[in-house]
């Protein structure tokens, strides 16, 4: 039988080689979190032996560009929210040109041409698309989520909106539905495309799928991913940029006869007419200008133009812009007087009788009645 203290001292032991162990563990842990960091601190500076992203002066460098999924007019995408709600299956009219040395194009919402569609013939079905949503409260409050809207506004929010079809290609940031969640992608959309467009001009859904839209990611990078159209260009993808304002119409292009088309917000098409002021060229022959106008296409001339000769005995007529000579007799009286400047009137002095026979200016013009101002709608903002 072995002693007490014989025992004892071995206890002192087993608890050496336990601190031991635990030592080394608690050093290769801090070694593991210190090796981390120092990987993020070269990563951050671009001292990373691959790194291409101009990380230098110690700036972080970019995050890593996104993929960009293609997607075709008519296929519903990968991940649908819901089945196809487009309706109008007229080949949508032949996109404008673009100018020649641009890479991603901004253009306004509101810029004429930018989109199509039929006379009187909305690009999708607003009221099945309300109808596939609101069915399903999971769907519904993903997509409100995607969307930047109140779920309980779904349905007036999307009948707030204007269907019509793409003339161009467009990126933004697409939606599908994934394990009950929307999964955001970045994406490029065919000319053609059926969507449903906002106040502000932006395109918010996608019709063939149901997905909520919205403005692509700040990078412009990222590999196109997907099977290319035939007339696909990736310098001439465009993002719209949202107007500053709500506009009240959209002038589109009739995909039937090529005309213009003025498009009421948030309608079917069933208030479609002709602008009243159409743009100053013909819906095939227009640019898209970054401005945000349809301009028309520049043509060539057959020769450069010679300026006229002046004569000899003439002085040459001066340029439009040069100032008019001054008057000897004194300046040209301000048409834009500061009032501050006025002199007051005498709030004693007798009013001056008007002519015999003549009438006060108020009496032959008597004021009418201020029509009431119509109630505005107010927009979701999205």
């Amino acid at each position: 039988m072995r002693s007490p203290l014989r025992r004892t001292r071995r206890i002192p032991t087993a608890l050496r080689e336990e601190n031991r162990l635990r030592e080394e563990n608690r050093l290769r842990e801090g070694a593991r979190i210190a090796g981390a960091a120092i990987v993020s601190v070269l990563a951050l500076a671009g001292c990373s032996s691959g790194g291409t992203g101009g990380g230098s002066a110690g700036l972080p460098v970019a995050a890593p560009a996104q993929d960009v999924l293609l997607q075709s007019a008519a296929a519903p995408g990968p991940d649908p929210f819901t089945a196809s709600t487009v309706r109008n299956t007229t080949r949508p009219s032949d996109p404008p040109e673009i100018p020649e040395g641009r890479q991603v194009h901004e253009l306004t919402g509101s810029t004429p041409g930018l989109y199509g569609g039929t006379r009187a013939v909305g690009s999708c079905d607003v009221e099945r698309q309300v109808s596939l949503l609101t069915g399903d409260a999971k769907k519904a409050r993903a997509f409100a989520e995607a969307a930047g809207i109140p779920e309980a506004d779904v349905a007036d929010w999307l009948r707030g909106l204007t269907p019509v079809a793409l003339r161009v290609d467009v990126r933004v940031t697409g939606h599908g539905y994934r394990g009950g969640r929307a999964a955001a992608h970045q994406a490029v959309l065919q000319t053609g495309t059926a969507v449903l467009v906002d106040q502000y001009g932006s395109p918010r859904v996608r019709c063939a799928g149901g997905n909520p839209l919205r403005a692509p990611a700040a990078g412009r990078g990222g590999v196109h991913v997907g099977v290319p159209w035939d007339a696909f260009d990736p310098d001439h993808v465009v993002v719209v940029r949202p107007t500053g304002t709500v506009v009240t119409s959209l002038v589109i292009v009739n995909a039937t006869d090529r005309t213009w088309i003025e498009r009421r917000t948030g309608s079917d098409g069933e208030e479609d007419k002709k602008p009243a002021v159409e743009p100053s060229c013909d819906p095939d022959a227009c640019t898209l200008e970054g401005s945000g106008s349809a301009t028309p296409a520049p043509s060539t001339p057959d020769r450069p133009a010679s300026p006229e000769p002046v004569p000899p005995s003439q002085d040459p007529p001066a340029p439009e812009d040069s100032p008019a000579p001054e008057d000897p007799t004194g300046p040209a009286p301000d048409p834009y007087p500061d009032p501050s400047t006025e002199p007051l009137p005498d709030p004693f002095e007798e009013p001056s009788a008007p002519p015999d026979g003549e009438l006060p200016p108020e009496e032959l013009f008597p004021p009418e009645a201020v029509p009431d101002q119509p109630e505005t709608f107010e927009a979701f903002e999205g």
